[in-house]
């Protein structure tokens, strides 16, 4: 539900202000969605870091400005699913310290996404509203990077274009090679018939004729 009722014009304007800036310079691996009709809800596509199970990613992450806002915190949303000790499974509500007790209101738009991304790089098993996740990163790494690359792959990853199909032989299934030999009449089964009901026409004419100039001959002798 839209807050831009509720939140003061000024500070709407300053948030208008940021999120320009923000598009035009947009943190690393971080890149907004603006939105013209509601400043207080903000969608950004996030890049999964390196070295993480979610590398390769990009995920949709939303900001909640509420009517306190910059004197209270942003509420963050994860939309893109994923496994993760500090997001909660069914809702994608993010858990961290920056957009919590650390908060304070000159930090900003950039900071609370930076957090968030921080949080990818470095997860918090002390402040978990995943508790499954939680406990295999306390307890068995392996096993919580598995499962985290493996939803990553689900859910982050954008579809791979499928390659052109190839015909026997190597041809493009688009037919352009196909229809290349057709044209030019040297191939295919119907050139082949062609040629064949050719070849025998011209000797069955040959014949004919050498039939006739024989009869000529016999008759002048």
């Amino acid at each position: 539900m839209s807050n831009v009722e509720n939140v003061c014009p000024q500070v709407l304007r300053g948030v208008a202000r940021e999120l320009r800036r923000l598009a035009a310079s947009p943190p690393a691996g971080i890149k907004l969605v603006l939105r013209d009709d509601d400043l207080t809800d903000v969608v950004a596509h996030m890049e999964g870091p390196a070295g993480t199970p979610y590398a390769g990613g990009t995920f949709r992450v939303r900001l909640v400005l509420g009517r306190e806002f910059p004197a209270a915190p942003p509420r963050a949303y994860f939309l893109t699913k994923l496994f993760h000790p500090n997001v909660a499974p069914d809702s994608g509500e993010v858990c961290v310290n920056t957009l919590k007790r650390d908060w304070r209101p000159e930090l900003g738009l950039e900071h609370a996404l930076l957090a968030v991304k921080c949080l990818l790089i470095a997860p918090n098993a002390e402040s978990a509203l995943n508790a499954e996740a939680a406990a295999l990163l306390r307890d068995r790494y392996d096993d919580y990077f598995a499962r985290a690359k493996l939803l990553t792959d689900i859910h982050a990853r954008a579809p791979q274009s499928a390659p052109p199909r190839r015909r026997e032989g190597g041809d493009a299934a688009d037919g352009s090679a196909a229809s290349g030999v057709a044209a030019d009449g040297d191939s295919g089964p119907q050139a082949k018939r062609e040629r064949r009901a050719g070849a025998g026409a011209g000797a069955g004419a040959g014949a004919g004729g050498a039939g006739k100039a024989a009869r000529r001959v016999l008759k002048r002798l």
